[in-house]
């Protein structure tokens, strides 16, 4: 049986990514990494995915959904004092081609992206994918297939068909 900093060890790095491709912010990606990872530990249930990696991501994933529902009551705080200076991560994502696909994958329904996510990033079998998702196979193929779709279309400078 795995101890807790084993299991953190051998997939926060993944969660972490995964969080952080669904939210665009460092500190909601940690955040929600720490709570998968206390939720994951803390259940005693029987997991209903194939890999534990698949379990962590639907945890993942749901308290991105819960936070997402949480925040539409939020108000926006006044830019007036944010530090102009980029930080690592922007830095990193600063490339004109990357920039174009985050726009694209930020126009596509969130079950859609998080399916070409887990397939492309988490590089999960499509099996997988439909469980986590809780869709069915087929649906998860094709769901991946269009934003693969967009994205290409996208990078030739035309809309998909």
């Amino acid at each position: 049986m795995l101890t807790f900093q084993e299991l953190y060890e051998a997939h926060a790095a993944s969660v972490y990514r995964f969080a952080y491709s669904l939210t665009r912010d460092q500190h909601q990606a940690e955040d929600i990494t720490s709570e998968t990872f206390v939720r994951a530990w803390a259940k005693n249930d029987r997991i209903r995915t194939e890999t534990l990696q698949g379990y962590l991501f639907t945890i993942a994933r749901n308290l991105f959904l819960d936070g997402r529902r949480g925040s539409r009551r939020d108000a926006a705080l006044d830019e007036t004092f944010a530090d102009p200076a980029p930080g690592p991560a922007e830095r990193a994502l600063a490339g004109v081609a990357l920039e174009r696909a985050e726009r694209v994958l930020r126009t596509v329904p969130e079950t859609d992206r998080t399916a070409f996510l887990l397939r492309v990033q988490q590089d999960l079998p499509y099996a997988e994918i439909a469980r986590v998702l809780g869709i069915s196979l087929i649906a998860a193929r094709v769901k991946v297939h269009r934003v693969r779709a967009r994205l290409i279309a996208a990078c030739i400078g035309k809309e998909p068909s």
